[in-house]
């Protein structure tokens, strides 16, 4: 099973985004993605780094997933608790959830402390490109 940390970054918002993504399997990292995005919004930012995490999760041939954010928003949006009203993110979710087809997979929602080097990496990012 993996483990994977996500968080997205925007500077303003809409402004440049990144995101940050920590792959765990068995209690150790065994990949990061430090991504620039352009220029888009915080949500598009959340939304790419769990797509990022999926496609990253298939390459390994990986079944089981948990994907662990910060943002409680994009958590209960992706399991459906909250609905999703914006267009661009349905499409985002749409994509995430043809990603996910074949997995187990599991949305966690975790404290910002419990997610800093997703964090670290969606703002170095950012940081690197400007």
């Amino acid at each position: 099973m993996l483990t994977i940390n996500t968080d997205g970054a925007c500077f303003s918002n809409p402004g440049p985004m990144g995101i940050g993504v920590v792959i765990i399997k068995k209690g150790k990292i065994i990949g990061q993605i430090s991504e620039f995005l352009g220029k888009g919004t915080n949500n598009i930012a959340e939304y790419t780094a769990v797509l990022k995490a999926l496609e990253f999760a298939k390459k390994l041939g990986e079944t089981e997933v948990e994907i662990r954010s910060d943002s409680q928003l994009l958590v209960k949006q992706l399991k459906g608790e909250y609905k999703l009203k914006a267009p661009h993110l349905r499409e985002l979710k749409h994509k995430i959830l043809e990603a996910a087809k074949g997995m187990d997979l599991n949305f966690k929602w975790v404290p910002r402390e419990q997610n800093g080097l997703a964090d670290k990496l969606s703002k170095d990012a950012i940081v690197n490109k400007i």
